[in-house]
Formats: structure tokens, sequence, C-alpha cells
């Protein structure tokens, strides 16, 4: 949940205010400040919502209120110039690096910080009414080919590409060339940070930029979205009843944190009737078991599960995992995986990311933050570095700070000179998260002197382990 502060007055306020009440965004908390007048004019009553009777203009009063709550966002939407300027001096002297949207009327308005952003109601219908006339391109149809393929991409807030760096974001078949931010032109290199409100110039294969701008402008669902809706279970029937019974429980836990998903349980090599019965006395609405009693059907059956259920997550059985032609299927569908571990999901209170590389780092981030977050996991990311070169990693903690302050979620980071394995077979509790690439294997006692992250995660089984597919 993200904390939105308003501090609003006047006809615009009022208007902005109807729209907030209006949206169908259930993850943002809003505190709105307004007069006695407005307060009894308001006629939203959504618990997303929180009218308060505060003077914007008094430094006590925001103060203890900001010191109550962790506000990711700050508007300032006032009709009086002085009122609205005191105000943020407010805000600035309680904070200097949240980010405040100021709403100007006033064409003569000059703030210099950087954790600002100024829209000046006047240039926002000029631009609106400019983008209504016609003949006016939103593609550079009349450069180049003249087929589409010079695009201008604005990133909104809480876009998968916000805060990564243009090396984690780029393909061969198209390119960040140019960003547009705070009307400054930065020709980008591979190192440069996309932030929220950049307008991304790209260049590339037009049916591709397509599919990029769709990319750009899709908000952050809930995990396992973007990768699909719902939970797979793969149940190998060979296996004792104990342990079929705790994946079972540790799936239904699971499938109960992430809301809005479905829990699918496939029952394969099955040949015990009347276990299989009590599987399916657990079926609802919100879980369905499925059975294949032939065992040449097994690969047929998951490829059409996956398929036919919108599976987002796949919950295995490491001996399942590694079974070569099982592997392979599920490589090739790109969703992210549950391993389970020795030690039990319900009593795992910490996520740990080990640092790997930058690219991968940067792709799995969004999703690991949205899955913590479900679950009320602390997050830390983690730099074991067997000869304690630090600063290579630092992109990657800044790419992690970033979304820190836009999720308002706090991260732990954490650096040590030791030997990756050895340091993360020491903890006890955790969920080892980790990018799902093609080196992923099954653990050999010669891997224990690599520092690679795919060769030595399935050394670890006591830890229950997420392997989120990452971007090529």
């Amino acid at each position: 949940m993200k904390n939105v502060l308003i501090l609003a007055s006047g006809a615009m306020a009022k208007n902005f205010v109807q729209w907030v009440g209006t949206s169908r965004i259930d993850t943002n908390e809003y505190y709105i400040t307004c007069t006695k007048e407005e307060l009894e004019n308001c006629n939203t009553s959504m618990d997303n919502i929180n009218y308060m009777e505060i003077d914007p203009t008094s430094y006590m009063r925001i103060k203890n209120l900001m010191e109550d709550k962790r506000f990711t966002m700050i508007f300032i939407v006032m009709e009086n110039r002085k009122e609205a300027e005191y105000a943020y001096k407010n805000v600035r002297m309680i904070t200097t690096k949240s980010m405040v949207v100021f709403v100007s009327k006033w064409d003569d308005m000059r703030i210099d910080d950087d954790n600002l952003t100024v829209l000046n109601v006047n240039e926002v219908m000029a631009a609106n009414l400019y983008e209504k006339l016609p003949n006016v391109p939103l593609i550079a149809k009349n450069i180049g080919l003249g087929q589409g393929e010079i695009m201008e991409i604005l990133v909104p807030f809480g876009s998968s590409f916000a805060y990564r760096h243009i090396r984690s974001v780029s393909h061969r078949k198209w390119k960040v060339v140019a960003i547009y931010r705070k009307e400054k032109q930065i020709l980008a290199d591979s190192s440069t940070m996309i932030q929220p409100n950049d307008r991304l110039i790209v260049i590339g294969n037009p049916l591709v930029l397509e599919e990029v701008y769709k990319k750009v402008n899709r908000r952050q669902g809930v995990f396992p979205e973007p990768f699909g809706k719902n939970l797979y279970l793969l149940v190998n029937m060979q296996q004792p009843k104990e342990d079929i019974l705790i994946q079972i429980n540790e799936a239904i836990f699971l499938s109960n944190q992430l809301q809005k998903s479905k829990l699918y349980i496939r029952l394969i090599y099955s040949s015990n009737l009347a276990l299989i019965s009590e599987i399916r006395a657990l079926q609802t609405n919100d879980i369905q078991v499925l059975v294949t009693f032939r065992d040449e059907k097994v690969l047929q059956d998951i490829d059409f599960d996956i398929s036919q259920y919108e599976v987002g997550l796949l919950l295995l059985e490491r001996g399942n995992f590694f079974k070569k032609q099982c592997k392979a299927l599920i490589m090739d569908y790109k969703r992210p995986i549950y391993l389970f571990g020795e030690k039990s999901l319900y009593n795992i209170k910490q996520a740990l990311i080990l640092i790997g590389d930058d690219l991968e780092m940067e792709s799995l981030s969004t999703s690991i933050f949205d899955f913590s977050e479900s679950l009320g996991l602390k997050l830390t990311l983690c730099d074991y570095s067997p000869d304690g070169d630090f600063q290579e990693n630092e992109k990657i903690v800044e790419h992690y700070e970033s979304l820190s302050r836009l999720y308002n979620f706090k991260v732990d980071f954490k650096k040590k000179q030791v030997n990756p394995i050895r340091e993360l077979l020491r903890h006890e509790e955790v969920l080892h998260v980790t990018p799902f690439v093609k080196e992923v294997k099954k653990f050999s006692i010669f891997k224990l002197f690599s520092t690679k992250s795919s060769a030595y995660i399935m050394s670890i089984k006591k830890h229950p382990q997420l392997l989120i597919p990452v971007d090529n």
C-alpha cells in the first residue's frame, strides 16, 4: 500500500479529489487536507481516502502528519499562490527526498528541486489542445521510412521500465537513443537510468515498438502478474504421503497470501485412490484438483494446464524440476518457479537476494518487490563477494534504493567479504530469490568454488527458492 498526501484547496483541487474518489486503484491510501467547508462537501466514502481538516500552511500540523506516515508522493494543488508556496516550504523543511508534484497556474514559477515536478496548468492545457489537432502524429511518421520506426514514449510512475538502466531494457530490434527530462535532452548510453516522467525517444522495428509502448505503460500488477494470474502445483504421487500433504498445505497458504489467484493442483503418477480422494476433498472455488492417471500423458497435461489456466507461478518439488523432459518444457514457458525447501514458508519472514549480473537483478526487481509486499516479507539484498569488490555492484544498489522509495518498501543491504554459498547456508529461515536462467543446474561438489549464482543455486536445499525469469 502506497501513501499519497494531497494538500488541496480551491476548485481545481476539488475536481482532482473527485477523480481520486472514482479511481479503481485500491493499492493507494490517500490523505487529503481540506477546509471544514470543503470537508462537508466531500461525497466520496471510499475506505482508502482519508479527509483531514488541516491547514497546509501550518508547519507543525503537516510535520505531525508526515511523521506518522511515510508518503510515496505529495501533491500540492492549491488555488492561492502564497499558500501553495508555504505548503511546499513546509514539506521541504520536513523532507528533501520525497517526490512532490506542484500544480501551478503561474508562468513565472521557478523552483530548483530535483525531486519536484511542476505542472503548469496553462502548458498542460495547451499541450492537450495541440494533441487534438489533425495531422499531429504521436510517432515520427515523416522521418526516416515514415513507418513508425521512431517513437516517443512517456514513462509513467509504476512502470516496469522506471529506475532501470538502459542496458537492461534495450534489445537488438530497438534502442533508446535519447531521453527528455525536465525540458532537457539526455543522449542516453547503457548506464543511463530511466526515471518516471521521462520521455524516451526510441528507434527500431515498428511492430516491436508497439509492444514496447505497451510494456512501458503497463502498470505493475500483484505477483504473479505479469507472468499470469494463477498458481500451479505439480505433485508427484510417488512421494511419501507426508511430503505430498506438506506441499499441498504450503501451496494453499501461498495462494491465500497472493490474493486474486486460484490454485490448480495436478496429481501425476497417480495410483493411490484413497489419497486422491482425500486431496480432492480440498477443492473449493479457488482450489481445483486435476489428476493424470496415464504416465505417458504427464507432459501433455502439464502443457495444456499452463496455457489453459493462466498459470503465473509453478510450485515444484525439486525431483520433478530436474526431470529432463519436464525441465525443458518448463524452461520454454518462462514462468516463475517456487521450489520447496526443507524449511516451510509459513515461518519465513525474510526474502533474500544475492547480487549477481546487473541486468538480471534489474529484470527481476519489480516482481520480488510485489511478492515480498504481498507476503509481508522483509527484503534483503546481499553483496557477498569473496574478493571484497563491492564497487562494481553500485548500480544494482542504486536501482533497488530507487524502487524502495517508489514502492514505499524498505530494503536492507548487506555487504560481506565471504563465500556466497557458505554464508547463505548459515541463514536459517529465509526465502532465497534468484534469476531463472538456463544455466540453473543440479548441484555438483565442484561448484562450491564458483561464485556464479546459477552454479550453486540448487545446492541450498534447506531454503525454499523463488526462481524468476529474466529478460533476454
